[in-house]
């Protein structure tokens, strides 16, 4: 994939003037305020043995997310950790759900509790219950419920990460002063929703090529990926109702969210990536509230950053800023 976007000069530069909705901050505290209103309990079962695991333990959460519905997620933890532990809350890209705890040893190994959050409708463990009005939508995620913020699919599943962080303080052993988010593409989107919409209760963040910002450059722009969706919704079911779809969006909007979020970030971007477009990613990074905000660039990395590469420069950044196990 050739370098598309603008230069790295021009990205660092980039800074779109987005509104929010103005009633962005409402309508999220609405949501949020409704989700918790169901106050339905965490519970945690230990299936290490399941898994002949030696140094980890394993133990299969659900917790109550969007509307009080159970969300499926692992934990993951060094065995015999002395003390409580940060917790890495880990967001899953498009179309993957938590998968296996054998898919997510990293954070134990390096001495951290790890968080796995299940999407909704997306992995196995986690059913989308409600998928909006019955609006008409192109195939995958995107366009689900978009005729309206209260309908769409990315209202569910924000509120499940956040009901995810809420979950921490149930759940034995980890620190709830020492809460990272992060995740991958889609992941990324949600980790920086989380840390804009949570933002006393989120130690660090860290959004890797981050999806979900700055959606009508992205649709204009990206012939590649999640994008493409609503470029096919809006061409063939709603060529006269182009804003009214992005006013949905807005509230949605990584720009927005990365606007309200003041915890330590740490940002990749893969300059060549042709399913995230660099200039979207700097439009969320660049309006980032937080004055500690640093982004790693992969020069000449497509949509996977900075691959095995990334985790080094993650553990790093965590140390120097006094994020590590004790």
């Amino acid at each position: 994939m050739p370098l598309t976007d603008s230069s790295l000069d021009e990205l660092v530069r980039y800074r779109p003037d987005l509104p929010a909705p103005e009633d962005f901050d409402a309508f999220w505290n609405r949501t949020l305020a409704e989700a918790r209103a169901h106050n339905g309990s965490v519970r945690v079962d230990r299936v290490t043995d399941q898994h002949l695991l030696r140094t980890v333990e394993v133990e299969d959460v659900r917790f109550p997310g969007w509307n009080g519905e159970p969300v499926a997620a692992w934990l993951l933890r060094p065995r015999d950790a002395d003390g409580p532990l940060p917790v890495v809350v880990t967001c899953i890209g498009y179309s993957g759900g938590r998968g296996l705890p054998t898919d997510h040893l990293l954070w134990s190994a390096a001495g951290y509790s790890q968080l796995v959050v299940d999407s909704r409708g997306q992995g196995h463990d986690t059913p989308d219950r409600t998928e909006g009005d019955g609006t008409q939508w192109a195939e995958g995620f995107m366009t689900r419920g978009i005729d309206s913020p209260d309908h769409y699919y990315y209202r569910r599943l924000m509120t499940d990460c956040v009901r995810a962080v809420d979950a921490v303080t149930d759940l034995p052993g980890l620190d709830p002063d020492r809460v990272i988010v992060t995740g991958g593409s889609q992941g990324g989107g949600l980790a920086l929703a989380v840390a804009g919409l949570a933002p006393g209760r989120v130690a660090a963040v860290m959004p890797d090529v981050p999806f979900l910002c700055h959606f009508r450059r992205a649709a204009e722009i990206t012939g590649e990926g999640p994008y493409v969706e609503l470029a096919k919704y809006l061409r063939w079911h709603s060529r006269h109702n182009v804003e009214p779809a992005f006013a949905t969006l807005s509230y949605f909007d990584g720009v927005h969210f990365a606007r309200r979020a003041t915890a330590p970030a740490l940002f990749s971007v893969g300059l060549m990536d042709p399913i995230c477009p660099p200039s979207t990613v700097y439009a969320a990074y660049n309006h980032y509230a937080g004055a500690d905000r640093t982004m790693t660039v992969w020069p000449f990395a497509d949509h996977g950053g900075g691959c095995g590469s990334n985790p080094a420069v993650q553990l790093a950044w965590l140390q120097d800023r006094g994020l590590t196990p004790k």
